[in-house]
């Protein structure tokens, strides 16, 4: 008996579009993240990359449940003594709708270099409009 061991090929990677408008922020980092990491596909392995390229829009329609608003915080750390900032998803959502997504997607991988890697292909803007036309993304159903 041979063992299948998948190979890491560039060319079968997919692009598919996420409507983000109005969807929870955690269920949606869960789609994306596993559309990143290739779960989907039958020879899934944790150790090869193979997920394919996802783009978010709508990323400053995205909804938070409870108080999360006002109660979640993001925090910055220059290095330097009294170099923490924070902030609130409030204030992350009126400034930088896309970092809330990229940071919950960020959090759902697993922390080592393939991730680093799979972070790449993710695309986040906050309207409509992307850049990515002509890779024919498909509409993901998730």
């Amino acid at each position: 008996m041979k063992s299948f061991r998948p190979k890491c090929s560039d060319e079968a990677r997919g692009w598919y579009i996420v409507d983000a408008a109005n969807k929870p922020l955690g269920r949606l980092a869960v789609n994306i993240a596993n559309r990143l990491r290739g779960k989907d596909r039958p020879t899934f392995d944790p150790s090869v990359d193979q997920g394919d390229f996802v783009v978010v829009i709508n990323a400053a329609k995205v909804r938070l449940s409870g108080r999360k608003l006002e109660q979640k915080e993001y925090d910055y750390y220059s290095g330097w003594r009294g170099g923490r900032k924070v902030f609130t998803a409030a204030t992350m959502m009126e400034k930088h709708p896309d970092r809330v997504i990229l940071q919950a997607v960020r959090g759902m991988l697993p922390k080592n270099n393939i991730a680093r890697k799979m972070m790449t292909r993710v695309k986040v803007y906050s309207g409509t409009d992307h850049p990515h036309a002509a890779q024919k993304p498909e509409v993901a159903t998730f």
